[in-house]
């Protein structure tokens, strides 16, 4: 028997505002342990949402920040595909160097070769040699310093001088004493640091060097080999003062893309590419980092689900154990949809403050202190990424998510048949 309705609808103004009451009242009369335990879940939902995928983010940002700022500068000119270095590099060169934007440059010589240590001490030459191999690098150790700060990534060690002829910086993901692994391919020099000769083999040329410094900086010159330009040009055998690499730093505020469209407008597209940092960026760091931001956002998607199961509980619950009392509101003539308002407006409280609380914990002290002390990964110093835009979406997805969670058990019991709630049965 379908239960006939004893009063006019009150309007929806009216029915917000005693809604707006009725929620206030339970707050008020409610367990303090209770809210509290509430507030709790959910923000802990909140940064569940924001931390892991920021965590798992920063992870990769942390390299795409260290490959910019340490190795490609905001704009990197490189040799063409079928092209061994760059042609016309001086003219080049004179160009990046007269760009309104510069802040700093520098131009690189890279090379494959091979590096052989305790060379001197070998007496069985049916047993493999003590080699590495990797890119050697060749640079101006002012202008490189100037441009990526090179000589802060020394652990060991001193920097390059104009005057270390016969000298070599060496990656430290090249050396077994810093690098201990055993794998199939993986060839790392044993016994050897600061202080040691080593004998560097490029294309058939031979030079015997001292190692004066060890990199490491999680980026891409953990794995080079660093030596003077001048050394290396004339190991190679290049006089014409091609290169094969210029990272280009531009002054703060200013867009690579702008820069990019005037080189190519003075025709250095011509003879090399140009790329701004991104676009250089090597493709399994830009496939990683979707993968981590896909797998953040399928783990702080299973967290809503949870905070709104969390919710839907909670309010069904309270609402269950208020049955009666909500049947008696109906009887008298309270609207239903001011009793629905309510228990939607507990579930926006109890939201609100968990973002809240969260929010103040995640720029508070969170984001400062991992900025401060980055997580410590083998392959990157992880930050935590929180950009404003993406949180405040995220704290917008656990609001509505909780408003859905809140009325559908209240919807559930206020639909109800009063004199059955009434009565308790």
């Amino acid at each position: 028997m379908s239960e006939t309705p004893l009063y006019t609808r009150a309007p929806m103004k009216t029915s917000l505002s005693l809604g707006l009451f009725l929620a206030l009242r339970q707050v008020r009369r409610s367990s303090v342990g209770t809210t509290a335990l509430i507030i709790f879940v959910m923000m802990l939902t909140f940064l569940n949402l924001v931390v892991i995928r920021g965590v798992l983010v920063g992870l990769i940002e942390s390299s795409v920040n260290v490959f910019r700022e340490k190795y490609a500068g905001d704009i990197f000119i490189s040799s063409l595909p079928r092209k061994d270095y760059i042609e016309g590099s001086t003219d080049i060169i004179s160009i990046v160097k007269n760009l309104p934007w510069l802040e700093a440059y520098s131009p690189r010589y890279a090379e494959s070769g091979t590096l052989e240590g305790t060379y001197k001490e070998r007496i069985d030459f049916t047993e493999k040699a003590n080699t590495a191999g990797g890119i050697v690098t060749g640079i101006n150790p002012v202008l490189e310093n100037q441009t990526t700060g090179l000589s802060s990534a020394l652990i060991s060690g001193r920097f390059l001088t104009p005057e270390d002829t016969d000298s070599i910086l060496i990656g430290a993901s090249l050396l077994k004493k810093y690098l201990n692994v055993e794998a199939p391919g993986v060839s790392l020099l044993e016994n050897v640091d600061v202080g040691s000769r080593v004998r560097l083999k490029i294309n058939g040329s031979v030079k015997e060097l001292t190692i004066v410094g060890v990199l490491k900086n999680k980026g891409e010159f953990d794995r080079r080999i660093v030596m003077l330009d001048s050394s290396l040009r004339t190991l190679i055998g290049r006089s014409d003062y091609n290169v094969d690499e210029v990272a280009v730093r531009l002054k703060p505020g200013v867009d690579p893309s702008i820069v990019k469209q005037a080189l190519v407008a003075s025709g250095v597209d011509k003879n090399a590419r140009i790329q701004t940092a991104g676009e250089a960026l090597p493709q399994f760091l830009k496939d990683i980092k979707d993968t981590f931001g896909l797998l953040g956002n399928v783990i702080g998607s299973i967290g809503l689900v949870v905070a709104s199961i969390t919710i839907f509980i909670v309010i069904y619950v309270n609402a269950i154990t208020r049955r009666k009392f909500i049947g008696i509101m109906k009887g008298i003539g309270i609207d239903s949809r001011a009793i629905e308002f309510s228990y939607i407006l507990q579930s926006v409280f109890y939201a609100v403050m968990g973002v809240l609380l969260g929010l103040l914990i995640l720029y508070g002290f969170l984001v400062p202190f991992i900025d401060a002390h980055p997580i410590n990964f083998p392959f990157s110093n992880g930050i935590l990424v929180a950009e404003i835009p993406n949180t405040l979406v995220r704290a917008g997805l656990l609001i509505f998510a909780t408003i859905f969670a809140g009325y559908i058990p209240a919807r559930l019991v206020v639909k109800g048949n009063t004199l059955d709630a009434i009565l308790g049965r």
